[in-house]
């Protein structure tokens, strides 16, 4: 099971960054713990300054905007 992380305050983006996440884990039938990350100091922690930021099994894999489908893909 992956572990992802969505960080960011709670903006469109980052809202939408977790809908893709959930929509292609389900979509390709992996198992995923999703866990979203709101304070700031725990998204300063990982290095991230612009959101939302994705974290993959402890590593930073994207920061600003929301990733495209081909690049979630390749996480999962």
């Amino acid at each position: 099971m992956k572990n992802i992380k969505v960080l960011g305050t709670g903006c469109a983006n980052c809202k939408t960054t977790l809908k893709l996440i959930e929509t292609a884990a389900k979509k390709k039938g992996v198992e995923i713990q999703l866990e979203k990350i709101e304070d700031i100091q725990a998204i300063m922690g990982y290095g991230v300054m612009s959101t939302p930021g994705v974290v993959v099994d402890g590593k930073v894999v994207h920061a600003g905007g929301v990733p495209s489908h081909d690049k979630i893909e390749g996480w999962l």
